[in-house]
């Protein structure tokens, strides 16, 4: 199996996701749903608040995509499949010649 690195957009999207999968998520289910240390966490966490994209729930100690992390999810999703076609095409054009 190859291991395959992860960049920082993955990493925030797979938090997004991950806190949009539940009604309310902790750090530490994050942590281990997202395969990242707690330190590592603890950075993307203050970035993506600080950008709008996950909102901290004071009273619960848990974590939510907010409409603006959803957004930011959709367009991702679809970049993904953008990069996926052209990786194809690129094979399909290389195989032909």
């Amino acid at each position: 199996m190859l291991s395959k690195y992860r960049n920082r957009t993955e990493i925030a999207a797979q938090i997004l996701q991950s806190a949009n999968g539940h009604n309310d998520i902790t750090k530490t289910r994050l942590m281990y749903n997202v395969f990242l240390s707690y330190a590592q966490l603890k950075e993307y966490l203050a970035l993506l608040i600080q950008n709008g994209l996950l909102e901290y729930l004071e009273g619960k100690n848990s974590y939510r995509t907010t409409e603006k992390g959803l957004k930011f999810l959709k367009i991702y999703e679809k970049m993904e499949e953008l990069v996926a076609e052209a990786k194809l095409t690129e094979v399909q054009k290389s195989k032909k010649e």
